[in-house]
């Protein structure tokens, strides 16, 4: 259940309400807004009296949250949540993500963050530890990896996004870059989502290849029941029927979670796609619906790349995807 301050309550008031959350078995979680604060308190209310709680000074009201994922509601959080990852500021306008989809070497990671940055990226995209279908592929470099990206970004201004495959991975992940990676295969590996929720590093959740939004939010559920309110969801794809692309991109999907939850929510158009001519009509679709931002893969000679050469963009396609990103925001403003 959530409970509703009144827009005058003081701090005295929310910590006696809290404390007494506490009292009776909750944890307590707070979510300050522009008009209101709201506390979320999870845990079992068997014997709990609502009319009390109500009655302390302060509360205005007191609203059971139906929805199986709490924090995640937007009962929970009314208002959008904006995840700051250094210059980004992820749900507020959009936001530009771009590299490799895995760090090879020096001289490339160093000549495709500066394509980002050129572009209007502010985080910089790019695998030191890879899952791959088969075990012969290449798996990334480790920490090597993490190193040349950690360098390139601080060369070019921009923040780091890499993924963690288990929870060993987490610190040392977290060592180097800014926001932690949960890929599609392991959206419900609770041990590693129990990991980042607990390493106060803003996390990029991607959805699993089949699941529904509800199995999704409850993934984002374990990051934020471990006390980290940072997460961004990723639309990804999901597996279908079809065989023209390599995921089916799920448009709808965005304006339903604005309706259930608070969190901000970007889209990997490039491991939808699967191929390199439909990622920038799939990226305008994703923002013509709405999402806070994009996350795409990028390579100078994707018939060398080491993984997910044919969709990866071309600097020269970035710069195009680039464009179109700034008329649609004109567009907005003007609109707005």
């Amino acid at each position: 259940m959530v409970i509703i301050m009144t827009p005058t309550a003081d701090d005295v008031q929310l910590t006696a309400v809290q404390d007494k959350l506490v009292s009776l078995g909750f944890r307590v979680h707070r979510s300050r807004g522009v008009r209101f604060t709201i506390l979320g308190a999870i845990g079992d209310k068997t014997g709990v009296d609502q009319r009390a709680l109500e009655a302390l000074p302060g509360v205005q009201s007191v609203v059971e949250i139906s929805e199986p994922y709490k924090l995640a509601s937007r009962t929970f959080c009314p208002e959008d949540t904006v995840v700051n990852v250094k210059r980004a500021h992820i749900g507020q306008g959009v936001t530009l993500m771009a590299g490799p989809c895995s760090v090879e070497d020096e001289d490339q990671i160093m000549r495709l963050a500066e394509v980002a940055a050129q572009n209007g990226a502010t985080v910089l995209r790019g695998g030191a530890f890879k899952p791959r279908t088969s075990p012969y592929s290449f798996q990334g470099l480790g920490e090597a990896g993490l190193e040349l990206l950690r360098r390139a970004a601080d060369r070019f201004e921009l923040a780091v996004v890499t993924e963690a495959l288990e929870p060993d991975h987490v610190p040392l992940v977290a060592a180097y870059a800014d926001m932690i990676q949960i890929g599609a295969r392991n959206m419900q590996n609770y041990a590693l989502l129990r990991k980042v929720g607990r390493s106060e590093m803003p996390v990029l959740l991607k959805r699993g290849l089949s699941a529904t939004l509800k199995e999704w939010l409850m993934a984002a559920e374990y990051v934020l029941s471990e006390g980290n309110s940072q997460v961004v969801l990723c639309e990804r794809g999901v597996r279908s029927f079809v065989d023209h692309c390599r995921f089916m991109l799920d448009f709808a999907a965005i304006p339903a979670l604005r309706q259930m939850t608070h969190l901000p929510l970007i889209v990997d158009p490039s491991h939808a796609a699967g191929r390199r001519e439909l990622v920038i009509p799939l990226a305008l679709g994703a923002l013509a619906v709405g999402c806070d931002g994009l996350i795409v893969e990028i390579h100078h000679d994707p018939k060398s790349a080491q993984s997910d050469g044919p969709q990866a963009l071309l600097p020269e396609d970035l710069a195009r995807l680039a464009r179109q990103i700034d008329r649609n925001c004109a567009v907005s403003s003007e609109v707005g």
